[in-house]
């Protein structure tokens, strides 16, 4: 295990992985390439925008559902919002020409502004404006999604060479009553128990914090639906942030049971060390990451759990205590793309995505394989020769099998109490050698599934 707070550069026993030549599986899906269609669209807490999206995603991913839940409908202690569209916003001279608008950035207007249209001198103006003096040619990221206001955001070098008295002001948007959209889409496992995926889906034109984790969820569904079926279901959930959590929360209060594992993801598309946040209390799915981690050649910390941050505030919330950690590599608010324009699509690479993907894909194939087994006869070392498990460990795949020392950790933990994954972090060896060893031991009859 390692300590909170320091970096580990993770040891590997295929050799250091620096990106884009590891093995293992690829998606088949080109996360780039949806990533740069995704990242115009206008996405926000409720609207056309997050449709459009969620459609867009329904191209590679037809059993996405789309859900939609009405404004007004009570959810916990929330309701769901009103719904916000927006069609154009401008700032302009008074002679008509454009100085700020929508249609070149949809950070230019705070999220959820009201509808506006007249002629503001530069003080009116000056206090809905927003900017970055420390980073002048960004576009910062504002909302203002649960107190009517309206703004714009603009670079701050923009702004200082705004010095006329008056300025033309347009907001084209509407705040009426309509619902909030999301996505959800479950990969059936031989069991009634899954494991929750969940990304938010509510930021408009940020690559990182927001489309990366769309992006990566959205392969690992088409992968997993291609897959034979596995021990444990999936559910993938395309969400807005916290109300949409909360919705579907209160949606399916009496389904939560059949969550045993979870994960947020988010800013995994920048190429900087791994961050794991843990769940509240500590639970498997923390130790399936920072095992997982621990033998992938990346760099990564881990974080304890604190209530400020992503969706696993509200999955881990008292009254709900589901297991969901959020898995990130730039952590949010930390670095300084983060809710500004720089958070754009060169920040994001094809190759971080990559080593995203195959990182989640094997926690995913671990919780789905991390099995308990009991020796049918324990008494003593088998004799292994006989069995013909030797040639067996011969013929497996370099690198992938399992060896003679695999063998004897699983045949000497099986006592029905230990799991795989107790097992693999004992012996210090990488959960897929331990899982082939146990797979031999199952085909030769020495060990037996324990059941819970």
């Amino acid at each position: 295990m390692m300590l909170d707070g320091v970096f580990k550069m993770a040891d590997n026993d295929h050799g250091a992985d620096n990106g884009a030549d590891r093995g293992g599986a690829a998606p088949s899906l080109d996360m780039m390439a949806l990533l740069r269609n995704l990242f115009p669209l206008p996405r926000s807490l409720t609207g056309d925008g997050v449709r459009a999206t969620l459609t867009a995603l329904k191209a590679d991913l037809p059993s996405l559902e789309i859900r939609e839940v009405s404004t007004g409908t009570r959810v916990f202690d929330w309701e769901v919002p009103r719904e916000w569209n927006i069609r154009a916003a401008t700032i302009k001279t008074l002679d008509g020409r454009v100085l700020v608008d929508f249609a070149d950035n949809n950070l230019h207007v705070v999220g959820y502004s009201i509808p506006v249209s007249g002629t503001f001198s530069r003080e009116e103006l000056a206090r809905h404006i927003h900017t970055l003096p420390d980073q002048p040619d960004a576009i910062p990221y504002r909302t203002s999604y649960y107190a009517e206001n309206w703004g714009f955001c603009l670079p701050h070098s923009l702004w200082q060479e705004m010095q006329d008295e008056s300025y033309l002001v347009e907001i084209d948007s509407t705040l009426a009553d309509g619902a909030l959209t999301y996505g959800e889409l479950f990969v059936p496992g031989d069991s009634n128990e899954e494991i929750l995926i969940s990304v938010h889906i509510c930021h408009p034109s940020l690559a990182n914090d927001n489309l990366s984790g769309i992006v990566v969820a959205a392969a690992l569904a088409q992968h997993y639906l291609s897959q034979p079926s596995g021990r444990l279901g999936i559910r993938f959930l395309f969400l807005p942030a916290t109300i949409g959590a909360i919705t579907w929360l209160a949606e399916n209060e009496d389904e939560l049971h059949r969550v045993v594992h979870g994960l947020v993801l988010t800013c995994i598309g920048d190429e900087g060390p791994f961050h794991y946040k843990r769940t509240v209390e500590g639970a498997v799915v923390d130790l399936a990451v920072e095992h997982v981690l621990a033998h992938s050649g990346h760099a990564f910390e881990m974080m304890e759990f604190s209530p400020y941050g992503y969706d696993e505030r509200q999955y881990g919330s008292p009254g709900i205590a589901l297991a969901v950690g959020c898995l990130m590599r730039a952590v949010h608010g930390t670095f300084p793309e983060y809710h500004t324009s720089l958070d754009n699509c060169d920040f994001v690479t094809g190759t971080a995505l990559a080593q995203s993907f195959r990182v989640i894909l094997e926690v995913i194939d671990l919780l789905r394989n991390n099995v308990t087994y009991r020796r049918v006869d324990g008494r003593g070392e088998p004799q292994l020769g006989r069995r013909g498990l030797y040639r067996a460990i011969a013929g497996q795949k370099e690198g992938g099998g399992a060896s003679q020392m695999d063998l004897l950790w699983v045949l000497n933990q099986c006592d029905g109490q230990r799991s795989l994954l107790d097992i693999a972090e004992r012996s210090r060896t990488p959960f897929s050698r331990i899982r082939a060893a146990a797979d031999l031991c199952l085909d030769a009859e020495l060990i037996t599934e324990v059941r819970s």
